[in-house]
């Protein structure tokens, strides 16, 4: 192979131009390293990336962030661009039965007739209850449905909790750790305004054009960003990584940083390190994601984030997305995305475009009588096969350490974002905290 890089200093390589990465980066030239980061796709962003809607940006994955996530604020502050972030009040409802219920203020919890008006005020106090959990390793013994079951009680469970669960995870959904829940919940209760209404935020034409901005900035400063362009494995010499194997030849590295999910990261460093150790990546488990985005020529309904408890309908949720962002930035258009975890195993996830649309139309005309299939003027569907961590009872236990067997090898992933969820504040967090670690370490000299 040749060599892609010349007789300078080697650079710390950074697999992955996700938002990890892309904090990585930043922290690492800030304290003057040279940087090259790899990523597969052809653009950045990582799960975060969007796609060309005739000229407009749009997520492959819908996208938001909380009120109270600081280190994404921070991130885009740091890079000039705070004028870009739009806060915007949202709605949330639950579609049971076949009717549509808001749930996005306190008064509306008294206002959901499925359940009595006991079971409501259960469902109502839920927030009081987890805001008095201060140690979430508390909560690590137990499952979600063990918890919510003493919180609220069977009927609670049985019709809020227990379907976005099924729906959520699948197979998985009574396995999944109680910590897992109670972040979600401490998350969306601290995103509200003085009126009980969650404010949620949105970079202003959309995350991947936010993770394009931290690119630019990033090459501004020095470092290269090669897209398109995949890790195929790692050269080490005397138990410390030397390069990386690419599709453009060997790239030389002075320390390395892997993004990628865990298995991937597993496959990397297979012939390098113990075979325990590698187990122990591949321990954690995932599923896959499939999402399918219409673009419509009229809305579905005025709810943002519609929830849908009903086993029969295919995905878990419907995100109208011009509920938060208006149609007139996507020329008056509406883009609507449905979502579903699944093993990549399913059916659903085998289906081409237009098999998943055909299969997913009569759904939405059922659901929505003034809806059919003239409305649709565009579709895509993206899929990805590691969206999800399976956050067990005492995943803490799983998670693996930053540092790895191989000497300045380091990884960061969503799958060790804990007790948190997956999420790009997170992410940012992390890209960054692994660097600390590095220096800590001594590995960046």
């Amino acid at each position: 192979m040749n060599q892609v890089t010349g007789k300078e200093s080697k650079p710390i390589v950074i697999i992955g131009a996700g938002f990890t990465g892309l904090a990585a980066a930043f922290e690492l030239i800030k304290r003057g390293k040279k940087v090259t980061i790899l990523e597969k796709s052809k653009s950045v962003g990582g799960l975060a990336g969007g796609f060309d809607l005739d000229g407009v940006t749009v997520e492959r994955f819908y996208h938001h962030w909380f009120k109270s996530d600081q280190y994404l604020m921070d991130l885009v502050k740091d890079i000039g661009q705070e004028e870009n972030i739009i806060f915007q009040p949202t709605n949330t409802a639950l579609l049971y039965d076949k009717k549509i219920f808001r749930l996005s203020r306190p008064i509306d919890v008294l206002r959901f007739t499925p359940l009595g008006f006991l079971d409501r005020i259960r469902l109502g106090l839920l927030v009081f209850k987890v805001r008095a959990v201060k140690d979430w390793k508390q909560l690590e013994s137990l499952t979600a449905k063990e918890w919510l079951l003493a919180l609220c009680g069977p009927k609670v469970y049985q019709i809020v909790w227990e379907p976005l669960l099924a729906g959520k995870f699948g197979p998985f959904a009574d396995q999944i750790s109680a910590v897992w829940f109670w972040n979600k919940l401490v998350l969306r209760g601290g995103s509200r305004d003085a009126y009980g209404r969650e404010v949620l935020a949105y970079y202003r034409g959309g995350f991947g054009a936010l993770a394009e901005a931290i690119t630019a900035h990033l090459r501004a400063q020095g470092a290269a960003v090669l897209t398109g362009v995949s890790a195929d494995g790692l050269r080490v010499k005397d138990g410390q990584v030397t390069g990386v194997e690419t599709g453009a030849g060997i790239l030389d590295a002075d320390g390395l940083i892997i993004t990628t999910p865990l298995p991937i990261a597993a496959d990397l460093l297979a012939p390098h390190v113990p075979a325990e150790y590698t187990a122990k990546l591949r321990r954690v488990q995932y599923l896959a994601n499939i999402c399918l985005v219409l673009v419509l020529d009229k809305p579905l309904s005025e709810t943002y984030w519609l929830n849908v408890n009903d086993s029969s309908f295919p995905f878990i949720g419907i995100i109208e997305h011009t509920n938060f962002i208006p149609p007139e930035v996507y020329g008056s258009r509406h883009i609507v995305y449905l979502s579903k975890y699944l093993p990549t195993s399913d059916r659903l996830y085998q289906m081409s475009q237009k098999e998943l649309v055909d299969f997913t139309i009569p759904y939405l005309e059922e659901m929505f009588p003034s809806f059919n299939r003239g409305a649709v003027l565009k579709s895509y569907v993206w899929r990805a096969d590691h969206a999800q961590p399976i956050v067990e009872k005492h995943y803490s236990l799983l998670v693996p350490e930053v540092r790895t067997p191989v000497k300045r090898v380091f990884i960061s992933t969503m799958a060790q974002v804990y007790p948190e969820d997956r999420g790009t504040n997170y992410a940012i967090r992390d890209g960054k905290n692994v660097v600390t670690q590095m220096e800590n370490d001594g590995e960046l000299s």
